[in-house]
């Protein structure tokens, strides 16, 4: 019995410093990822004032401009795992660090100039994807000056990165608390027209989010440089030194992070898109459904983001105990958050409605009460969702992005959209059937993800980067 007894103390010495470790990072990147969040979820709840059809077109710019930005974060997020086990081997950190941050930037201008091409045009594109085209054409006010916060938040993402992967978030905590400050009052000032200035309506909503991201990258920058701890690193000179052997690293591990990401918010996308064909109101409750379970989503992302780097520092030291320890902890602590949400939304979903809907107007009262029946299936899908997010960002940390790739290809799209599609149109659901798709596509995708992982912690031979998976 003492023996025993003194096993289970030693596994609790082993797992508790990994939890507060976790903890310690996790809640600077949770915050900072509500702090991003929060700046698009000022300019919906600013545009909802301006009523149900502002609403549905402001959703509808704020969900393609999305689906680009995701696409592009992920390709330079993949500067997370590259950090992280290079500063677990410790073997010329500095000179190796610089490269792959300089390189993740150098991403940032590559994929813009294609994404702001297409998204000047967005118009045409949701025309052809069977909008409304008076809609379409209100979407572009917000389309055209959103668009241009790209490039800004992209630097900010890699410079984040860095931080995040030195096990030092705070300061991206505070730079992007300073950034929603400054959005919800340029917001409010340029939208609405207060103080003299032009009321500009969804145009003002996209130049403030440009304003807020830009300030937030020379924030970062500014950190980068003036500190004494990170100066030494010199991230931000002579950027413009070709390095094509770590950019093409980086896009090799980035793309298939890329394209899961965009897999997965493609399907929120299109869900966005057959809301719209099924009409204004419905489109306009999924906007505040979805909006709501975007926010605690931020909750599992941090945890997947440190995950990554706590599974790729102890991946590069060599620690296969390590790399469990680090994974679990942080999947435990995302699954069980989303579990305390998916309560949050199931008893109290008017409370989480007022914040964007005034429900006592009689021209809302509609949206409300099918935004209510939209977050009780948001709550169904809140555990699956957490999961994956987390366990997609433990597989990062092992450099694993091709196999997690092909599982949200197949979880989304040969069968939670087309799912989703079935009970909408053929069995009469409507709205109610698109939810029930968007749950079925992320509980298969975590059973799938959590699969791989037990699969590679029971192979020592795989927990080494490099190893084929």
């Amino acid at each position: 019995m003492s023996q025993l007894n003194h096993h289970k103390a030693n596994a609790w010495q082993a797992w508790l410093p990994e939890a507060r470790a976790s903890l310690r990072l996790g809640w600077p990147l949770i915050l900072t990822n509500l702090a991003q969040i929060a700046l698009l979820t000022t300019d919906i709840i600013y545009i909802g004032r301006l009523g149900a059809d502002a609403l549905a077109a402001g959703s509808l710019a704020a969900s393609l401009y999305h689906t680009f930005m995701i696409f592009s974060m992920g390709l330079v997020s993949a500067t997370i795992p590259m950090l992280a086990t290079t500063l677990g081997k410790r073997r010329n950190a500095v000179r190796e660090v610089r490269r792959t941050v300089r390189q993740g930037l150098w991403t940032a201008i590559l994929i813009c100039l294609p994404a702001w091409t297409i998204l000047w045009h967005a118009e045409a594109i949701l025309v052809a994807m069977g909008q409304d085209p008076v809609l379409a054409a209100k979407s572009v006010e917000f389309m055209h000056t959103l668009q241009w916060a790209l490039l800004p938040y992209l630097g900010y993402i890699v410079l984040r990165s860095f931080l995040a992967a030195m096990e030092k978030p705070a300061w991206t905590l505070l730079v992007a608390g300073s950034a929603i400050a400054f959005n919800a009052l340029a917001g409010w000032l340029l939208i609405f027209g207060h103080w003299g200035f032009p009321a500009l309506g969804l145009a003002g909503a996209g130049i403030a989010s440009t304003c807020s991201s830009t300030m937030m990258f020379i924030g970062l920058a500014l950190v980068l440089k003036r500190h004494r701890r990170f100066r030494r690193y010199h991230l931000l000179g002579n950027l413009w030194h070709a390095d094509f052997t770590r950019l093409s690293e980086l896009w090799r591990l980035g793309l298939p992070i890329a394209v899961t990401f965009t897999l997965e918010t493609l399907v929120f996308y299109a869900a966005v898109i057959m809301m719209g064909i099924i009409g204004t109101t419905a489109l306009a409750a999924h906007a505040i459904a979805m909006q709501i379970a975007s926010i605690s989503f931020m909750v599992p992302l941090g945890f997947g983001q440190v995950a990554t780097i706590r599974v790729g520092l102890a991946a590069g030291r060599g620690q296969p105990q390590g790399i469990r320890r680090a994974g679990w902890t942080a999947y435990g602590m995302g699954v069980g958050f989303m579990a305390i949400a998916a309560l949050v939304m199931w008893i109290a979903p008017n409370t989480l409605i007022g914040f964007f809907l005034d429900a006592s107007l009689p021209a809302n009262q509609e949206v409300a009460a099918l935004a209510v029946q939209f977050l009780a299936f948001a709550a169904l899908f809140q555990l699956a969702d957490g999961a994956q997010a987390v366990c997609a960002g433990m597989l990062r940390g092992l450099h694993d992005t091709r196999i997690p790739m092909l599982f949200a290809m197949l979880g989304y799209w040969v069968l939670g959209v087309p799912i989703g599609a079935f009970l909408a149109f053929v069995v009469g659901w409507g709205g109610v059937g698109v939810w029930l798709g968007l749950a079925t596509g992320l509980t298969i995708v975590a059973v799938l993800l959590t699969s791989r992982w037990l699969t590679r912690i029971r192979h020592h031979s795989l927990y080494f980067i490099g190893a084929k998976p």
